[in-house]
């Protein structure tokens, strides 16, 4: 299905006073901006992440003053794929592809770039040195998450693992996963399993189950996306070992945020970048494409870890309040130029 946000310019000339100041100054063709229209392309959209992703691509867009459609392909790459071919037809300026696999969206990106139109490409490889590739640093992700897992841990545990291969963001998460394993000999994986199959939390749940019952005795789990600790975390809870087990995920929300404080909550800590901000960043990506200016080939916004401990100590309940003690969660110095405006806090 395919919706629309169209940036009405009938609005007060208080409210886009910013903007418009900028769009003077601003390249062609944000010196018009009301005449660019960017298209963002989802794979994946289940999920707070997702939500709050979307939130800052439409807070950053709204900021530029450029029109956004929005593409959801519901996890289906067949249809994402056709979306980007959509876009292509319905004369874009430019598109961001969310998420993604690569062997779909390779082609539906050269498509578009020989259509003349300019692509950025958030968490999926499209194997394309046109395309920059945003990212959140995800080997990163993993490193700060198993970091904290050694200091809590030791450096010999049984383990299990989450993850569904064929994801860009997930494979490189999965790269630092096996680094530590050949590491620290100590971590004896016992099963490894995972789905994206929606609801991804409940899915997840379902299969951890049955790991922990046929696995009594693991101490740590890691589930490098949030929507896979959810799940984990509600299994440990309804199978009784809640208390017997550390879980270290990346990703982090205000829902989030709420399960990490509950009592005795297994969900220790998780590294993660405010998904609202890399939203921001591939907008900003895309425009400075645009503008024909060069945003570079990796356009990566840094991670933060983020313990159960420190959200307790700074008695932290959402996002708003972790990006007052954690300022990178409200702004990332990335792909930014005096030309465009940034959007309101």
């Amino acid at each position: 299905m395919i919706s629309r946000r169209i940036l009405m310019m009938t609005a007060s000339a208080f409210a886009f006073a910013p903007s418009l100041a900028l769009a003077q100054d601003a390249p062609a063709p944000f010196d018009t901006p009301g005449d660019v229209t960017i298209a963002l392309v989802r794979y994946l959209s289940t999920g707070d992440f997702f939500q709050s992703y979307l939130s800052g691509v439409e807070g950053q867009a709204a900021a530029l003053g450029v029109n956004l459609r929005i593409f959801d392909s519901r996890q289906d790459a067949a249809l994402q794929a056709d979306m980007v071919d959509q876009a292509i037809a319905l004369g874009v300026d430019g598109i961001i592809i969310q998420h993604g696999l690569t062997e779909s969206m390779q082609d539906a990106a050269q498509r578009a770039v020989d259509a003349g139109i300019k692509v950025v490409a958030f968490d999926v490889n499209v194997e394309n040195p046109a395309v920059p590739q945003i990212e959140q640093s995800d080997r990163d992700l993993a490193r700060l998450a198993l970091e904290q897992a050694i200091i809590d841990n030791g450096e010999a545990f049984m383990a299990t693992y989450v993850y569904v291969p064929g994801i860009a963001p997930l494979d490189r998460r999965d790269e630092t996963w096996r680094e530590f394993k050949a590491r620290y000999e100590g971590i004896n994986e016992v099963a490894q399993f995972g789905t994206l199959d929606n609801p991804i939390t409940n899915s997840v749940a379902n299969q951890a189950r049955a790991v922990f019952s046929a696995n009594p005795g693991i101490e740590v789990v890691f589930a490098p996306y949030n929507e896979f600790a959810k799940g984990v975390m509600i299994a440990a809870q309804e199978a009784g070992v809640a208390d017997n087990i550390n879980i270290y995920s990346a990703d982090i929300s205000t829902a989030d945020i709420a399960m990490m404080r509950e009592p005795n909550s297994p969900w220790a800590a998780t590294a993660a970048t405010n998904p609202a901000v890399v939203g921001e960043v591939s907008v900003r990506a895309l425009a400075l494409l645009l503008a024909g200016e060069d945003p570079g080939e990796q356009v990566v916004v840094p991670p933060t870890l983020i313990t159960r401990d420190m959200l307790n100590d700074g008695n932290i309940t959402n996002m708003e309040e972790l990006g007052e003690q954690i300022p990178a969660f409200l702004h990332a110095d990335v792909a930014l130029a005096d030309w465009i405006a940034l959007p309101s806090r």
